[in-house]
């Protein structure tokens, strides 16, 4: 096992990594950038080394830097977490060459999986179920129309080295197409440095369902169950939760046997996390794999009481899992809700500044990941993830009356946080029967961020 892990990335996935290490007795380098210099990552760790200045392209995002980081202190390992470098296979080589464990799956398979058109030619040769659509990046808008004509609209085009909701149009028609290709092809470069795109057939009333896998390198692979990421907004998640409830114990077992199955097509090993649509018929269609530990990876944990960052370290080691299928054994039911430094009310601008006030909920069954604290300054360069509240409970009821409880008492003054906005939500009669798709959040949010208040307050510029 490593003697020191270095953790390439900030915030509170640094911190939850700097927990698991020190319950497995493994020493921590934390790597900031001036503007993180007061983060709690920082104090906990058992070294700290300060690699560049705020922008994320000259501290976190920094190969070199990092690399050095890691050599001065004598650090094994590098974590990544999640974001920034965490599914670089180029950075995952660098760390190999320097003879340092990069705590992940191989460079391939996150090149393999990071390139989404690649990925779904993969998927189809395995035969995993995949969303009609383009079986290779478009080449012209002839082909794009051609096939969308095939497949019939709506139709969703995709950045191929995508994610977080870049370099993804809906097209309801052939002008919407023709239209959007030269835009999502010039937000793919901007935000991925390469400007391919795929299309796929646009599901509606259609659900997210994402499943943790976690394989080894002696080639064992097991699943933990699934996380219904379906309430997103602008295709970035803000509410998981486990089990859904569009899943029955049919489906679940075949949700379960196909995602170790792509991983399986894959070589994967590492925590992963395989992502699909569920379409009112109840049909599967395999979305992208995620190669590194999700942000929601405690609603698993609470689901399995699998702590998936140790697992993760423990693969990386050469270790051979432990755990078999038979192993696995989900309980209750967990909801996840994401507080971020975001003013509903501005269209959800980001809201860094100081936080003047800081109380968060405790008691059974509640669980909060922050680095967060009063006083604390939450910096304008970053993703504006503060807080992750996690609840569990015997049943989806119990758990939801935990959440409620839980956000009346997380007290956030300020800063504009959307705690407010998932009151109204977990009140919400669609989201309380369960019934809800991937439009929830479009179709419900004037109400759920009040009208009365949203015409007295004043225009944002460009929102």
């Amino acid at each position: 096992m490593f003697k020191k892990i270095l953790i390439a990335n900030r915030g509170e996935i640094a911190l939850r990594i700097i927990r698991a290490c020190r319950e497995m007795g493994i020493k921590t380098v934390a790597v900031y950038s001036e503007a993180d210099a007061e983060s709690l990552h920082v104090r906990f760790a058992d070294e700290d080394v300060c690699i560049g200045p705020p922008a994320p392209a000259k501290s976190y995002l920094d190969a070199k830097r990092i690399i050095a980081a890691a050599e001065v202190t004598n650090a094994e390992a590098i974590h990544p977490g999640y974001g920034f470098l965490a599914e670089n296979a180029e950075f995952a080589e660098i760390c190999t060459s320097c003879n340092l464990v990069f705590i992940g799956p191989s460079p391939s398979v996150i090149r393999d999986m990071g390139d989404k058109a690649l990925a779904r030619q993969k998927m189809i040769e395995a035969d995993v179920p995949v969303t009609p659509g383009s079986e290779n990046p478009l080449t012209s808008i002839d082909e794009a129309l051609s096939l969308a004509g095939e497949i019939g609209y709506p139709v969703i085009l995709k950045a191929a080295a995508g994610g977080g909701g870049r370099g993804m149009r809906v097209c309801t028609n052939a002008g919407e197409l023709k239209k959007n290709l030269p835009a999502a092809k010039a937000e793919a470069e901007v935000a991925f440095g390469n400007p391919t795109v795929y299309l796929e057939k646009y599901l509606t009333s259609a659900r997210h369902i994402e499943v943790q896998v976690l394989g080894d390198m002696q080639g064992n692979i097991i699943h933990l169950g699934e996380r219904d990421c379906t309430v997103q907004r602008r295709h970035q998640k803000l509410i998981e939760e486990s089990p859904s409830t569009a899943v029955n114990p049919v489906l679940r077992q075949a949700l379960g046997e196909t995602a170790v199955q792509a991983a399986r097509a894959v070589g994967y090993y590492s925590t992963g996390t395989v992502e699909f649509l569920l379409d009112g018929q109840g049909s599967l269609y395999f979305m992208e794999m995620n190669t590194r530990i999700q942000v929601e990876h405690p609603v698993t944990e609470e689901q399995t009481d699998i702590d998936l960052v140790k697992e993760q370290i423990r693969v990386a080691a050469g270790e051979e899992l432990e755990l078999r299928q038979e192993d696995v054994n989900c309980q209750g039911h967990t909801v996840e809700v994401r507080i971020n430094a975001e003013d509903p009310l501005r269209n959800f601008a980001p809201g860094p500044g100081r936080i003047t006030s800081f109380h968060v909920p405790g008691g059974h069954g509640i669980r909060v990941d922050t680095h967060a604290y009063a006083k604390y300054v939450i910096p304008p360069f970053y993703d504006s993830l503060i807080a992750k509240l996690i609840v569990h409970g015997k049943t989806r009821d119990q758990a939801l009356r935990k959440l409620r409880r839980a956000l009346d008492e997380f007290i956030v003054e300020g800063i504009p946080t959307t705690i407010d906005l998932y009151k109204r939500v977990v009140d919400h009669k669609v989201f309380i029967a369960g019934e809800y798709d991937t439009s929830f959040m479009e179709q419900y949010l004037p109400e759920l961020i009040a009208p009365e208040e949203v015409k007295s307050a004043p225009a944002v510029p460009g929102s």
